[in-house]
């Protein structure tokens, strides 16, 4: 599975962006995406995810700003981030994962994008 992500850039902080992640190189349901952002100075941060039955999950830090949405046919996830703040600064990542394992949990995806750029000015 090729990822590509695409959507970041310079934003003023309460401003949004919708980030986006195209997948190819596979059919079907075969892989669950989900986003990671690496904000310097903290570890890698699972931030939203597809689970296998089809919901989505948010870390707790992030589930009032960040929204998922899917465009099934491209296979493209959309990950909306409302209300920027200048610690949302970062490299945000999408990565794909096999059907189980605990999807905010960087171990369990096999494949990863290069990521796009997200800065958030105060």
């Amino acid at each position: 599975v090729h990822l590509v992500e695409s959507g970041g850039g310079p934003v003023t902080a309460g401003g949004s962006l919708r980030l986006s992640c195209a997948a190819s190189g596979y059919s079907g349901r075969e892989y669950y995406m989900g986003w990671f952002r690496q904000v310097e100075g903290k570890e890698g941060e699972g931030v939203a995810c597809l689970v296998a039955n089809g919901a989505y999950r948010y870390a707790d830090s992030v589930k009032d700003r960040f929204t998922l949405s899917e465009d099934d046919a491209e296979k493209i996830l959309y990950l909306q981030i409302d209300d920027l703040k200048p610690e949302d600064t970062g490299l945000y990542y999408c990565a794909a994962r096999f059907k189980y394992g605990d999807c905010l949990q960087p171990a369990v995806y096999v494949n990863w994008g290069q990521g796009t750029e997200v800065t958030v000015s105060s």
